[in-house]
């Protein structure tokens, strides 16, 4: 059986929890309802968050994005899809990607390219390129500009 909180208690726990880290409104709300408040409870009490700048969906968009590519080195098409289940709105998601450094990107693209060639034992120059290719694709990079990287790369080696 849930522990039922009143909002006055709900409220100072989700001031805390969002003191910890960057939460997006879905998260805090999907907690709050595990605290056993109701729907309407739950809103008035986000709705306190927001003015008390506990939670800013811009700010939490770009810590989150900041975060995935610099620790877990994903591309910005893994990143958007997260935010997305996140329910943060496009104009925070766009203004997230675009706080990801180009020249960064591009070169843990790189690095993760090279580091995918070297684990791979065939020398069949296809299979490598298509193997490395969708490994990058699955962990969120834009397939053209891996390929382009790919390409760029094993012109260098050449």
């Amino acid at each position: 059986m849930k522990t039922k909180f009143s909002a006055e208690v709900a409220l100072l726990k989700a001031q805390n929890w969002c003191a910890y880290q960057e939460r997006s409104q879905d998260e805090t709300r999907r907690k709050l309802r595990s605290l056993g408040l109701p729907a309407s409870e739950a809103d008035e009490v986000i709705a306190t968050l927001i003015e008390e700048n506990y939670i800013n969906e811009e700010r939490f968009a770009i810590a989150f994005a900041g975060g995935k590519f610099r620790i877990k080195s994903w591309g910005r098409n893994k990143i958007k899809a997260e935010l997305r289940t996140h329910k943060v709105s496009e104009y925070c998601i766009n203004k997230a990607l675009k706080s990801i450094d180009e020249n960064d990107y591009r070169i843990t693209l790189r690095r993760l390219i090279e580091k995918k060639r070297d684990t791979l034992a065939t020398a069949d120059k296809r299979k490598v390129h298509y193997s490395v290719l969708n490994y990058l694709v699955a962990r969120g990079f834009e397939s053209d500009l891996v390929s382009e990287q790919l390409l760029r790369l094993t012109n260098d080696n050449d």
